[in-house]
């Protein structure tokens, strides 16, 4: 399991990080301390797949 910071998931997903925060459809964050945040690559790599999916 690989956990990424903020942005590689905004290289990854193209998305804006207040776009990012504000869609509840989006894999929740890992605390990593008092600040830092990731998140689990194999579940936004998921999320992408998913919207890629949905849009046919």
């Amino acid at each position: 399991m690989r956990l990424i910071r903020l942005p590689e998931v905004l290289e990854k997903t193209g998305l804006s990080r207040s776009g990012l925060y504000a869609d509840a459809t989006f894999p929740a964050r890992v605390p990593l301390g008092a600040r830092g945040v990731a998140w689990v690559e194999a579940e936004v790599e998921e999320w992408i797949e998913a919207r890629i999916a949905a849009r046919s």
